[in-house]
């Protein structure tokens, strides 16, 4: 399945890119697509825990499933003040 990844912050520094198209195996949730992610870019290995997904601009919960075209955004926690 293709689908879009809008990466923020500091994993779009980490990946080196802001957004990429990837082809995913099916079926895939949320949780095991971070997985994927941690396998195809190293760097984020161990880094995705505090991360929120979001899927077609709303926030997603692990177990939801991907679907074809897709976009999905990974989102760091961001500090400000």
């Amino acid at each position: 399945m293709n689908v879009t990844v809008l990466y923020f912050a500091v994993v779009r520094e980490l990946v080196g890119k802001d957004e990429e198209r990837l082809v995913l195996p099916e079926p895939m949730t949320i949780d095991a697509f971070a997985r994927h992610l941690e396998a195809i870019h190293p760097a984020l290995a161990g880094r995705l825990a505090s991360v929120r997904f979001a899927r077609n601009e709303v926030f997603a919960e692990p177990t939801e499933r991907v679907a074809e075209g897709d976009v999905l955004a990974v989102i760091p926690p961001v500090a400000g003040g």
